[in-house]
């Protein structure tokens, strides 16, 4: 009895996870237009030192911000906007302006952020991409 009883709920459990309703398909759609009108933005990821924070472009695509940034230290780092992680087509945005906070970068009126999408902390030094963010 405690076993068709235990089976009886597991069903009712499983059918109504999977069933669905009108109200939550208007909030994904609602959602999915929303990220369509948002501004570039990205989440850092290392690449050979530890990179964190999050890249986002305003709406006027005037000025890259930098949030909650960290990176590691080196001779002469500066942000990049690339078109891939060979930083071969870079834009320098100038010397990065700190290591641990807030910062932000004022950008160039003719840049395409289609095109130049990578967001890259590059040592000029040692030509050493420390982390980057791509813009989406």
């Amino acid at each position: 009895m405690k076993f068709n009883f235990l089976i009886l709920l597991l069903c009712t459990f499983i059918l109504g996870s999977c069933s669905s309703n009108d109200d939550s398909t208007e909030i994904i759609q609602e959602n999915t237009i929303e990220t369509e009108d948002a501004a570039p933005n990205g989440i850092f990821i290392d690449f050979a030192h530890p990179t964190s924070g999050t890249a986002t472009v305003n709406t006027d695509q005037t000025v890259l911000n930098l949030t909650d940034f960290k990176s590691d230290d080196g001779p002469l780092l500066e942000l990049y906007l690339t078109t891939g992680l060979d930083v071969q087509d870079y834009v320098s945005l100038g010397v990065l302006k700190g290591l641990d906070g807030d910062y932000a970068y004022t950008l160039p009126t003719d840049i395409d952020l289609n095109t130049y999408n990578h967001v890259v902390v590059w040592c000029v030094d040692f030509s050493v991409n420390f982390g980057y963010a791509i813009l989406k």
